[in-house]
């Protein structure tokens, strides 16, 4: 199955490659190659405060921070169920206002609502990529690795009483303590942020087969941040699904250059390599990355898809165990972990895997699609 690799922001248990101080000299855009895009690409609008934020902030934020504090008065309100009511889903990267509006969106949605709240509130913002275990999720022929960032709040002089409380810095983060405790993290500035949030949709759009609106994304993320070097990757992948090959070789060759051991530009490269019939080259690439990743994200998955449709739904169950153990928390993996369980008769054991398919959900309609199947092997199998 050939796979192109690229990089969200999208607060799933997940950990990326480091953001890296070295723009790339040599790449050009083909902006000629493509139509303007219906969708604004504008960074100025993603931490823009709506009419419905300044109003919630004046009259539910502003009352509570001077009793509590302005960092303690913004967690509570967005952890509070009373209050905005935030719901973790990872099916789009909203920017601020969307968020808002939609009580809902992924870690970097809800960083960049809470950053546009804490300057309203006089707060110093800061950003932080946090680097935890490695993990994968799948659309069609696009695979995405995920990274996590949280933010840090902290008080600036003047404002309110000036007590030792207020002073103190807050980190505010989507994921449960655990999942993140001990966990190595790096300062990153503002601009990193929006290019990241670019990156996202970009990749977003190209889950959509909108090619074209994601080249103005990427495009985008490496004017507002040219060290943003995941966004060239992005770049290259828009470049092959639009059949640009030079373009696409090109650009996972220069991410080379940087980072040898990029494995994400190595993959991607193999596969325009392939699609060019430059085959030689493409396995000396292959070789060099496979010495680096001998089991590639969803390896035993894959040949578990393999076995069950063998009809060797044992070996399918072994295998996807397997992967499972290198990620436990994406959610695909305990579904077909499920299916095999009720392919052998092991009703107890599926069941127990769609619960935890539902748990590790992260968008509302796979939610519903996990609570549906459950539903119906109870009413199947329960007399």
């Amino acid at each position: 199955m050939k796979t192109w690799m690229l990089l969200l922001f999208t607060c799933m248990i997940t950990a990326c490659a480091t953001p890296t101080a070295q723009k790339l000299g040599n790449i050009h855009f083909h902006d000629q190659g493509f139509s303007p895009s219906s969708t604004p690409v504008n960074a100025e609008n993603v931490l823009t405060v709506s009419k419905e934020m300044h109003a919630y902030l004046r009259d539910v934020i502003m009352p509570l921070a001077h009793r509590r504090g302005p960092q303690k008065a913004l967690f509570e309100a967005l952890s509070s169920k009373q209050q905005i009511k935030l719901e973790y889903d990872a099916e789009m990267t909203r920017n601020a206002t969307e968020a808002f509006a939609a009580r809902s969106g992924n870690c970097l949605s809800l960083v960049l609502m809470t950053s546009a709240f804490a300057k309203q509130l006089g707060l110093d913002v800061q950003y932080q990529n946090i680097l935890i275990d490695e993990s994968w999720s799948r659309i069609d022929d696009l695979y995405f690795a995920a990274g996590h960032v949280n933010i840090v709040l902290g008080r600036r002089p003047g404002f309110l009483r000036n007590t030792e409380e207020y002073q103190q810095s807050m980190v505010i983060d989507f994921l449960p303590p655990g999942e993140i405790r001990g966990q190595k993290s790096m300062a990153i500035g503002e601009a990193t942020v929006l290019a990241m949030y670019m990156n996202n949709r970009a990749a977003e759009l190209l889950a959509k087969h909108n090619v074209n609106d994601a080249y103005w994304f990427a495009r985008e993320a490496l004017r507002i941040d040219p060290d943003f070097m995941i966004a060239y990757n992005t770049l290259g992948v828009i470049y092959r699904q639009h059949d640009d090959l030079q373009l696409a070789e090109n650009v996972f060759k220069q991410i080379l250059q940087k980072e040898p051991e990029n494995t994400l530009a190595l993959s991607n490269l193999v596969e325009v390599l392939r699609k060019s019939a430059h085959y030689d080259e493409a396995q000396s690439y292959l070789s060099t990355l496979e010495r680096l990743q001998p089991y590639p994200p969803f390896f035993f998955f894959q040949r578990g898809l393999s076995a069950m449709q063998r009809g060797d739904f044992k070996e399918a169950k072994a295998l996807f165990k397997r992967e499972i153990k290198r990620d436990a928390n994406y959610d695909e993996f305990h579904l077909w972990l499920a299916l095999a369980h009720l392919k052998l008769g092991e009703i107890s054991d599926a069941t127990d895997e769609l619960i935890l398919a539902k748990a590790n959900s992260t968008t509302r309609k796979a939610h519903d699609l996990y609570a549906n199947k459950l539903e119906r092997i109870k009413a199947t199998y329960t007399h």
